[in-house]
């Protein structure tokens, strides 16, 4: 890889694959980022053992001394938070999170005792809730750069009225804000899908290479 390209690493959210990641690692790689796009089970355990299992050997991949960026989904930024919660990833550039779960969501307190619901989403899964036992209400704020993406349309309206004001369908807009946070930025796409969304993916790349998202004047 030439000197001074620059890598971004991606981590999809729960009950994803890094399939779902695809499209956004393309245009990445049209704009000559190096992308790190590897899939974790995350029914294999707690959001504090995937995010090691996830993080690291896509880490372990870019060279000593690149500028690291990342783009998570959902899950994928609450991994990212709980692991520079406990280590430092040197040369950590950018981030980009989509439709963040940063204070839980309210699905996950009104459907994680169904049945079913453990064996699909596993234990990171009821980690996400807005009780005592979410995880991302614990992570505290973000020391590092982070603009971050909301969506406010649902593909599943029977979700959509189990959170409180303007959601996804999974994520309210305002669970996906965080302390410390450097832009927020609102767009009518839908959790399930917005990694995918051109708009999307166009906010991303502006974000990653002037550190704020676009705006009309």
């Amino acid at each position: 890889m030439p000197a001074g390209v620059e890598y971004v690493i991606l981590l999809h959210g729960l009950a994803r694959t890094r399939r779902s990641m695809r499209p956004l690692q393309r245009a990445l790689e049209r704009h000559g980022y190096a992308t790190i796009n590897l899939g974790y089970d995350w029914r294999a355990g707690s959001i504090e053992t995937l995010a090691p299992a996830a993080i690291e050997p896509a880490l372990d991949r870019c060279p000593p001394g690149a500028a690291i960026h990342f783009v998570t989904h959902s899950l994928g930024g609450i991994l990212l938070r709980q692991y520079l919660s406990e280590k430092d990833i040197n040369d950590l550039g950018r981030v980009v999170m989509l439709g963040p779960p940063n204070h839980g969501s309210e699905v996950v307190d009104r459907l994680g005792r169904w049945p079913g619901f453990r064996l699909w989403n596993g234990r990171a899964g009821l980690q996400l809730g807005t009780d005592d036992a979410s995880v991302p209400r614990r992570l505290g704020r973000a020391a590092f750069d982070v603009g971050i993406i909301a969506g406010t349309r649902s593909v599943n309206p029977l979700l959509s009225r189990l959170i409180a004001g303007r959601n996804d369908g999974k994520v309210s807009v305002q669970s996906s804000r965080l302390d410390g946070m450097h832009d927020h930025l609102e767009m009518p796409v839908t959790h399930p899908f917005m990694m995918r969304n051109r708009a999307v993916i166009a906010q991303v790349i502006h974000y990653l290479e002037n550190g704020r998202f676009e705006r009309s004047a």
